[in-house]
């Protein structure tokens, strides 16, 4: 039987959600970041002369996009510390937020990768041309001129990986990290009635992924109007 909803519903519980919704953004808003620079240096490897650097973007890419994202989390919580117990003899606790935005960058980073070098590839190899023509190196041609081209293409598919990487984050909740998901979850466990938390973090979710939307849409479309 569930209890009646405005015994959920009430100040101390929607700010303890809150909370938690204030945490899942953080951390999904931390995994973009550290995934965008992996994303860049993945990119940068794939495109590499040398085979090897190549050879490596591949790996990482494929690895990390064809294996689920709880596995990559419970074997940085689980595995990697066991590891290092059996190694050095010591103990170590990592941190399960720590532990969630290594593994969400991670994620993140192979999955941003593909999306600069997409953006990449589409620019036009007369703005590759015109760069060389004015002495750039590799390095401020690629910084200059090409990557922020790139990034006004690549503009929509990354709010689509932070709204994906918001979600996810819920996963971190398996080892103990008290986000959105986990909030609605203790408090259904306080009432014994999961049906009312689940729906008010089902708000908060959709609270937060359509004003992103939103706001990227408005910058989309500032973006169009400077080309």
């Amino acid at each position: 039987m569930f209890v009646a909803f405005e015994k959920v519903f009430t100040l101390a519980n929607m700010i303890y959600l809150f909370k938690g919704a204030l945490i899942s953004l953080m951390i999904a808003a931390l995994a973009l970041f550290f995934g965008l620079i992996l994303g860049i240096i993945g990119a940068s490897a794939k495109r590499s002369k040398f085979f090897l650097f190549r050879w490596l973007g591949n790996i990482y890419v494929e690895v990390i996009r064809g294996t689920p994202m709880l596995l990559q989390i419970l074997l940085l919580f689980a595995v990697m510390p066991a590891m290092y117990t059996a190694i050095t003899g010591s103990v170590i606790r990592p941190n399960v937020y720590v532990i969630g935005v290594i593994a969400l960058s991670i994620n993140s980073g192979a999955y941003t990768t593909e999306l600069i070098r997409s953006g990449i590839n589409g620019i036009d190899k007369g703005q590759w041309e015109a760069a060389e023509t004015l002495g750039l190196s590799n390095f401020q041609t690629m910084k200059l001129v090409i990557l922020p081209q790139a990034f006004k293409r690549i503009v929509p598919p990354l709010v689509s990986e932070f709204i994906t990487l918001i979600k996810d984050s819920s996963l971190i909740s398996t080892i103990g990290a008290v986000e959105l998901l986990k909030s609605a979850q203790v408090i259904g466990n306080t009432y014994f009635d999961v049906m009312s938390p689940y729906t008010l973090a089902m708000v908060f979710y959709l609270a937060m992924t359509l004003s992103i939307s939103f706001v990227a849409r408005k910058l989309e479309g500032r973006l169009a109007q400077s080309d």
